[in-house]
């Protein structure tokens, strides 16, 4: 008996993280056969002078390559994409992406609520979102956004995660579907897969 609730409605899957969530994004990644099915884009908190080696590190751990999408780039089944160092990633209606340095969001840009936001915009209660260790709010606004478009919620089990911050606000704002470990986070996207084979 399955212990998730999950159909092949869903679109995407959106990752956000900070502090803490590299080691949990890299077992996720590694984890998921080279043939899933939906697109996962991740919108981590990083450097912003430091535009190399991000991407690199986490396609040595990932089953799939890892890109950092250009402006007006289009979302292709089964692509990995990275927020851009110093770039807020939007997702267009057109199934596309959108990149802009306007000001920063939650010190943040990147801002995962950014991201989470206009991508619950476009796939509304066909998107996933996982938000993962973080040290402040960014993605809690954009998490209660998925939830009011009828999308599903996750957050990294608090007492999982290096700064519980960032899944803690979430669940403060939205009723979040589950609370997970890296370990089920896993499990879920696994069977989420199966949906489509």
């Amino acid at each position: 008996m399955s212990k998730f609730q999950i159909s092949n409605i869903y679109k995407a899957v959106v990752i956000g993280g900070s502090a803490g969530s590299f080691q949990g994004v890299t077992k996720i990644l590694s984890a998921l056969p080279k043939d899933f099915s939906l697109p996962i884009i991740l919108c981590l908190h990083r450097l912003k002078h430091v535009r190399n080696g991000f991407e690199e590190a986490l396609s040595i751990k990932s089953s799939k390559p890892v890109t950092e999408p250009c402006d007006k780039e289009s979302i292709k089944k089964g692509g990995v994409y990275l927020a851009p160092s110093n770039y807020h990633l939007a997702v267009e209606l057109g199934n596309s992406f959108s990149l802009s340095t306007e000001e920063m969001i939650n010190n943040s840009r990147p801002a995962i609520d950014v991201t989470l936001e206009t991508a619950s915009y476009v796939f509304r209660h066909k998107l996933i979102g996982i938000l993962l260790s973080g040290a402040n709010k960014d993605g809690a606004l954009g998490m209660k956004k998925i939830k009011d478009r009828g999308g599903v919620t996750i957050v990294q089990e608090p007492s999982e995660c290096m700064i519980e911050t960032m899944p803690t606000s979430a669940m403060s704002v939205t009723t979040i579907d589950y609370v997970l470990g890296v370990d089920l986070i896993i499990e879920f996207l696994l069977e989420l897969d199966q949906q489509y084979k």
